[in-house]
């Protein structure tokens, strides 16, 4: 990208600039806007890059960082998200921006002995199942009064966004006291017909699990958990889905199949065969989902639309959970579709119908997944 194409170029004017690190912020976020970008990456003595319709390209426009204004953007960022002093080593995630400004996630992170940026521009609204692509009968969970719902999917592929359109319908459709407990907080959702409590790992509480145990007394329905990350979160997820509490959470996994096992796994060998029972009694539904490139007729340039996998909790799925067959999950999903089941290949198969992602496409996504 060339400065005269940039219609953010006029906010550096060829060079860093050298004013304090609020205002460095400010005009990096409005510079994302204007450029329609979904990242920005900033990172010593290199010109920034922006991330334009899935390509990454350079702003020379914007100048080049030092290491010390690269330090100061990044200690700014960690001080508007409350996340206190840089450490010497690692990472800090974050989200900075309040409404009506768009909000943005970031990661500071330690490179060459300099500090680095990467920042994501989240969806200035909270989007619904029906745009983002995803069945609408998904919002039945939101309904439940107890058990245990969870997204599976890699690093990116739109978990979160999945679970803030099923927090937000719950809130526009339920009186109930919804806690979520996030790294960081990426959606906000102001209280509608619920109450809704959002608390920030690193700057509300320590720690996921133990703002997991203090949301069990703080008379909750509905708890989302960002994530389970470790075993005495999962345990505790699990003990909230049994006595009375509606629990979403993400794990990473591939598939409805991974998914179950990655629950599992994080448990010593001689608790798995107990976890795996309690599993097959809380566990609600399973979505396993990732993004794909819509080359389709109707997708768009650098646009990626989701295919998911969905596992419903019947009884005989059930007892495949509980007896630990999870290999025979995946003929279950594709006999359950009367059960509101669906493989990927189904959901591939609707997206190309529907002119999203082409039949090449697809065909290499099944070959990759060894499903043909």
């Amino acid at each position: 990208m060339t400065a005269p194409s940039d219609p953010a170029a006029g906010l550096f004017s060829g060079e860093w600039p050298k004013s304090g690190g609020a205002e460095v912020v400010a005009r990096l976020l409005a510079g994302c806007v204007a450029l329609q970008a979904s990242d920005l990456h900033v990172v010593a003595n290199e010109f920034p890059h922006a991330r334009l319709a899935g390509e990454l390209r350079p702003l020379p426009a914007w100048g080049r960082p030092t290491a010390e204004q690269t330090a100061g953007l990044a200690s700014e960022l960690a001080r508007q998200a409350g996340r206190g002093e840089l450490p010497d080593l690692g990472a800090v995630d974050g989200a900075v921006g309040e409404p009506p400004q768009p909000r943005f996630r970031f990661n500071v992170y330690r490179r060459r002995q300099a500090w680095g940026v990467a920042l994501r521009r989240l969806e200035d609204r909270i989007s619904n199942l029906t745009s983002l692509g995803l069945r609408t009968d998904l919002y039945d969970l939101g309904s439940l009064t107890q058990g245990l719902v969870v997204v599976a999917g890699p690093t990116g592929a739109g978990k979160s966004t999945t679970l803030a359109a099923l927090i937000d319908h719950i809130n526009q459709t339920r009186r109930c006291h919804i806690v979520t407990i996030e790294d960081p907080i990426e959606y906000l959702h102001p209280p509608a017909l619920s109450l809704v409590t959002q608390r920030q790992v690193g700057s509300d509480v320590a720690g996921f699990g133990v703002a997991l145990v203090e949301a069990l007394r703080q008379d909750p329905d509905v708890i989302l958990v960002g994530e389970m990350r470790d075993r005495e979160t999962m345990r505790t997820a699990l003990t909230a889905a049994e006595t009375g509490h509606l629990v979403f959470s993400t794990v990473h996994a591939g598939s409805c199949a991974q998914g179950v096992e990655r629950l599992v796994a994080v448990f010593p060998a001689e608790e798995q065969s107990s976890i795996r029972r309690q599993l097959s009694l809380v566990l609600r539904c399973l979505v396993a989902q990732s993004l794909v490139r819509a080359d389709g007729p109707k997708g768009g340039r650098g646009r990626r639309v989701p295919l998911s996998e969905i596992l419903m909790m019947t009884p005989g799925v059930a007892h495949l959970v509980a007896s630990g067959k999870t290999s025979q999950l995946e003929s279950a999903i594709q006999t359950g579709a009367g059960e509101g089941m669906q493989t990927f290949a189904n959901d591939l198969a609707r997206l190309v119908r529907e002119g999203l992602v082409s039949e090449m496409s697809a065909r290499n996504l099944l070959r990759s997944d060894g499903s043909e």
